[in-house]
């Protein structure tokens, strides 16, 4: 394969995975890495490492158009920052210290977990709940735009939120993924955001995240410039496409299409961690 087909290859499959990361508030590295390693032989590292670049060009091309609709909650995602940033750091040291193999099999059961939320229903019933005393102090509650206006809702558990999206940004840094799955999950299901704005606020969080953790494979030259330039153009076309088709679409059957390909994914990389081929 001339390296020319191989770049506009990663190109194309990095727009698809941009585009699905920002539809589902995922982030692209769920699919990225497996494309990478499953796809294109690249080491496991080095796809992290590009991958985690791409996620801060998902979240740069998706985010901006999220907060100018008004679907994104600023107040929430800077405050979880702070503990999916101290986690991101945690990850990202460790994965130096665990084998390929190890790590391959550790993101497969991620993947498989992201299929699993992908495909399940997301909750509608954040809007149910009345005030919390630590998100009305955090001024957390906020409305977001529904079909002939605004829809408020009440944010719930912050801390125990909080204590979540450090684990979050500990997958985020071991494995070179947004974890938005995680952060999505402790919004949607444990502070009863809406979903959109679980989905948009995981979205604009993921390139904080990426970004403590990327530095720290920068600095040990798992970040190879001519891989992650490709990836992070397409991931950032994808993310920016995805971002607007999410103002108007119905993602009920992409989620589940999506969930049954991380499933594949899922299983080919855990098949590849115990037999050593990555």
């Amino acid at each position: 394969m001339s390296t020319s087909i191989f770049i506009l290859l990663i190109l194309l499959g990095s727009v698809a995975a941009g585009f699905i990361g920002a539809l589902t508030g995922l982030g692209g590295g769920v699919v990225i890495v497996p494309l990478l390693t499953l796809g294109f032989g690249v080491d496991i590292r080095y796809a992290i490492g590009a991958s985690l670049v791409s996620v801060i060009a998902t979240s740069s091309g998706a985010a901006s158009a999220y907060v100018k609709e008004g679907f994104s909650n600023i107040r929430i995602g800077m405050f979880l920052e702070i503990a999916t940033t101290l986690g991101a750091l945690a990850g990202a040291f460790l994965a130096q210290r665990i084998p390929t193999s190890a790590i391959a099999m550790v993101f497969g059961g991620i993947l498989i977990y992201s299929a699993i939320v992908s495909i399940r229903p997301p909750s509608h019933g954040a809007s149910a709940a009345g005030p919390d005393r630590i998100a009305t102090y955090l001024r957390m509650n906020s409305s977001y735009p529904v079909p002939g206006g605004s829809q408020e809702y009440y944010v719930r558990s912050v801390p125990g939120g909080f204590a979540m999206m450090f684990g979050a940004g500990a997958v985020s840094g071991l494995l070179g993924i947004g974890a938005g799955v995680v952060k999505v999950l402790a919004m949607d299901k444990l502070m009863r955001v809406p979903f959109k704005v679980s989905t948009t606020t995981s979205n604009f969080m993921i390139g904080v995240t990426a970004a403590a953790s990327a530095g720290v494979y920068l600095n040990r030259g798992y970040i190879d410039p001519a891989l992650s330039m490709p990836v992070m153009l397409g991931v950032l076309l994808g993310a920016f496409l995805g971002s607007i088709e999410l103002m108007k679409a119905r993602t009920p059957v992409l989620r589940v299409v999506f969930g049954l390909i991380i499933l594949v994914l899922a299983f080919e990389m855990i098949y590849n961690g115990i037999t050593g081929r990555l």
